[in-house]
C-alpha cells in the first residue's frame, strides 16, 4: 500500500525506522529486529540506505522482508556516490521486490570523502532531482526536512527554498529529522504553512536511552536539546535501566503533546532496539486507538 493513502485514511499514523547491517553476518540479528517491529502493527517501517550502495542489498533485501510480513515498508535511496545506472538498477529492484514506498535523499557526505572526489556521479545533486525520478516511476516518494535548519544550510529561510523545489518535485510527504523541543516542531510547521507548503509532515522522535547519544544526535541532525533531557541524562548516565525508562519516558511526553497539537504522524527512530518502541507503544496504545477510532 502507498504510505500517502495510509496517511489519508487515519487521524494519525506510527511508523519506525530501522537501518541494515554493514556486516553480512549481523543480518539475521537486524532481521529479528523488523519481524518483532512488524509485529506491533505499525503503519509502515522505514529501512535506511548507505551511501554509495555500502548497505544497498541489505537495503533492500531488508525492504522486502518487512513487505513480505505484512507490513508497509519504506525503502530509502541517497544520490551521494551513485551513478546514474545504479540508481537506476535499484529503482528496478525495488520494483521486483513489489516496494512501492521510496524516501528520496541527497545522503550525509561521507566521513571518508576527500577534495575533489566526485560525490555525484549520476549528476543528481539534489533529492529533488531524485524525486522527479521515482515519481515518473510511479512510485509514492518521501523526502526528508528538517525543523531547526539543514546543517550545510545557510539560514532557515533558505532551508524552506530548497524544500519549496522538493515539494514541487512531487514528494507525497515529508518526514522530520529527530526533535527533542515539540516547540521547534511547531514553529517549523508554521513556517511551511506561511510558504504554502502543505504536505503532510511526520515528526521523527528519536528515544535517548543513552547519555552518549546526545552529542552524535546534535551532530547529526543540528537539534536543539532542551534542558530537561540534558538534566535526566546527566543524572542517569551511569545507569542503564534508569536511563532507558527516562528516555522511553521523554519520548512518549513528546509524542501525547504532539498527537494533542494535531500532528498526524509519528515516526520513531527505534536504532534497531524493538524492545524500546515496543515499551512507547505500550504506553500511548489506548490514545491512537482513542484518535484513529
Amino acid at each position: 500500500m502507498k504510505i500517502s493513502e495510509i496517511i489519508s485514511s487515519k487521524k494519525v499514523t506510527i511508523s519506525f525506522e530501522i537501518f541494515p547491517p554493514k556486516k553480512q553476518d549481523d543480518f539475521s540479528t537486524v532481521k529479528q529486529s523488523a519481524m518483532t517491529l512488524s509485529a506491533t502493527k505499525p503503519d509502515f517501517i522505514s529501512i535506511t540506505h548507505g551511501a554509495g550502495g555500502s548497505t544497498n542489498k541489505n537495503s533492500a533485501t531488508l525492504a522486502q522482508t518487512v513487505q513480505d510480513s505484512g507490513t508497509t515498508a519504506l525503502a530509502h535511496l541517497t544520490c551521494i556516490r551513485s551513478s546514474k545506472e545504479q540508481l537506476l538498477k535499484t529503482i528496478e529492484d525495488f520494483k521486483t521486490r513489489g516496494i512501492t514506498n521510496v524516501l528520496a535523499l541527497r545522503g550525509d557526505i561521507p566521513n571518508d570523502s576527500f577534495e575533489g572526489e566526485n560525490l555525484f556521479p549520476s549528476g543528481l545533486f539534489h533529492a529533488s532531482d531524485l524525486v522527479s525520478i521515482l515519481k515518473e516511476q510511479g512510485f509514492c516518494v518521501g523526502g526528508a526536512c528538517y525543523p531547526e535548519g539543514h546543517p550545510e544550510s545557510a539560514n532557515r529561510d533558505l532551508d524552506i527554498e530548497n524544500l519549496k523545489h522538493k515539494v514541487s518535485a512531487g514528494v507525497d510527504f515529508l518526514t522530520t529529522q529527530m526533535i527533542f523541543d515539540n516547540d521547534m516542531l511547531y514553529s517549523f510547521l508554521y513556517r511551511l504553512q506561511s510558504a504554502n507548503i502543505r504536505v503532510p509532515v511526520l515528526a521523527g522522535i528519536m528515544p535517548i536511552t543513552n547519555a552518549n547519544q546526545v552529542k552524535r544526535m546534535v551532530d547529526l541532525s543540528n537539534a536543539y536539546i532542551p534542558r530537561k533531557l540534558l538534566s535526566f541524562c546527566d543524572r542517569f548516565k551511569n545507569d542503564k535501566e534508569a536511563m532507558k525508562q527516562a528516555g522511553i519516558a521523554y519520548a512518549t511526553d513528546q509524542i501525547i503533546d504532539l498527537i494533542s497539537n494535531g500532528v498526524r504522524g509519528i515516526h520513531i527512530y527505534t536504532m534497531n532496539k524493538p524492545e524500546i518502541a515496543q515499551a512507547i507503544l505500550k504506553n500511548i496504545d489506548s490514545i491512537i486507538k482513542a484518535v484513529n477510532a
